[in-house]
C-alpha cells in the first residue's frame, strides 16, 4: 500500500480549507486507516514508516493514506493539517 505525495492542485488546495484539522505536537505512534485519508499539510514536518519504507510529509504536501494501511507516524515539528476521511 502506497502513500501518494504530491503538490495540489489550486482546486485541491481551495477544497481541503472547508476539511477539518487536526494537529499534533511532536511524538512517535502507530496509526492504521480504517478509511482512505486525504489531507493536506498546513504546517510542520513528518516521517510516516510504512512496510515499503519511509515517506517524509511537510508543509504544502497533499497527501493521500489508503484504506487499510498500518504504519508509525514520528512528527519531528508539530503537525497541522486539513483532512478528509473516506
Amino acid at each position: 500500500m502506497k502513500v501518494e505525495v504530491r503538490k495540489p492542485t489550486k482546486e485541491e488546495a481551495e477544497e481541503a480549507k472547508k476539511w477539518p484539522i487536526w494537529e499534533k505536537e511532536p511524538s512517535t505512534f502507530p496509526w492504521e486507516y480504517d478509511e482512505q485519508e486525504t489531507c493536506i499539510i498546513i504546517e510542520g514536518k513528518a516521517v510516516v514508516k510504512t512496510g515499503e519504507g519511509e515517506v517524509e510529509i511537510g508543509a504544502g504536501d497533499y497527501v493521500r493514506f489508503p484504506k487499510g494501511l498500518s504504519c508509525v507516524w514520528e512528527i519531528k515539528e508539530k503537525i497541522r493539517k486539513h483532512y478528509k476521511l473516506g
